[in-house]
């Protein structure tokens, strides 16, 4: 008889099709919505949990699977997880191992550039039949080259991001509470600094940290007393990690040039968000890592695991807080 994965909660059906064509021999995968009649209870024998973390996932959740070996999450965030739940069941959790990195990576290089180039700004004047307009000197637009990259957090993400800087030949300093060694900062061309220095130092600070006690409010009013007024700010990891408030009024006051997001502390923002109107923010809706070519990764990740776990072997990417 098959070992019985849950996939939850459903995707669209060509990339559910993607993951269907994926399902390793010997398993069988079930599509099952939660919090519905005739969902995740239905299915008490499933041994394996495939999807994203979500608010339903207390204890109540891993009594209601009672065979569960794994939880393997499609995402590189948990911050939605009840991590002492997970803990008090004896289930690993496990992220995506990486999956999303290279589009994470790319989407921070398009809002660095968006930001220096005000492309949102341009492109909403031309579509509203203002032609090249405003004073050169006011509305500044930026080269990146001989630039510094501050990274905060260079983990996998942030070291691709670190690699791709090397093209637009800028130079790149980091700060991470795991420091890499020396040949390995040589051999990534990155240099480590302490926070403070970093975002004094650098003309774009790109942050790419986990959510937990530590992170949050990372950016706030103190922070951004200390960039550079030319320096701009990119999130693309979690909005919490960010002071609205603070980055607000440093746009408004001239403190920062820019910021680029993809994360908010409260996803959707809300309408009439302060921040949709602060001068030179590009904001797009958390879509940094949902590229085409990333459920195919993500999947084979989950199923690399969920055989992993099979045989007996220890899951790769549990969550820090379940190691």
């Amino acid at each position: 008889m098959p070992t019985k994965i849950i996939f939850s909660p459903p995707m669209p059906k060509d990339i559910m099709d993607e993951c269907r064509a994926m399902v390793p021999q010997g398993f069988e995968m079930v599509v099952v919505e939660r919090g519905v009649a005739g969902g995740i209870e239905a299915h008490r024998d499933a041994e394996y949990l495939i999807g994203f973390a979500r608010g339903d996932m207390g204890p109540d959740f891993y009594q209601t699977l009672p065979k569960l070996k794994l939880v393997q999450l499609i995402s590189a965030g948990y911050d939605r997880l009840d991590v002492a739940a997970a803990r008090q069941a004896g289930v690993p959790v496990a992220n995506n191992g990486g999956a999303n990195s290279t589009a994470v990576a790319e989407h921070t290089w398009l809002l660095i550039l968006s930001v220096l180039k005000r492309l949102a700004w341009q492109h909403n004047n031309v579509v509203a039949g203002k032609w090249r307009i405003g004073d050169l000197a006011e509305h500044r637009l930026y080269e990146v080259e001989g630039k510094t990259l501050g990274i905060v957090g260079l983990g996998t993400i942030g070291k691709k991001v670190a690699r791709r800087a090397h093209g637009f030949d800028m130079p790149v300093i980091y700060y991470d509470t795991v420091r890499l060694t020396e040949d390995q900062e040589n051999a990534l061309g990155v240099r480590f600094v302490l926070l403070d220095e970093l975002l004094r130092t650098a003309d774009v600070v790109s942050l790419h940290v986990p959510l937990n006690a530590g992170t949050r409010n990372l950016m706030s009013a103190r922070q951004f007393g200390l960039m550079k007024p030319s320096a701009v700010l990119i999130n693309t990891c979690r909005g919490p990690v960010v002071d609205e408030a603070a980055l607000h009024q440093a746009l408004v006051s001239g403190q920062i040039a820019g910021a680029g997001l993809d994360v908010m502390a409260e996803e959707p923002g809300k309408p009439g968000h302060p921040l949709y109107t602060a001068p030179n923010i590009t904001i797009t809706p958390h879509m940094a890592g949902p590229t085409w070519e990333n459920w195919p990764k993500a999947f084979r990740n989950a199923f690399d695991n969920v055989q992993r776990v099979a045989r007996g072997d220890r899951a790769m990417w549990i969550i820090p807080e379940l190691r």
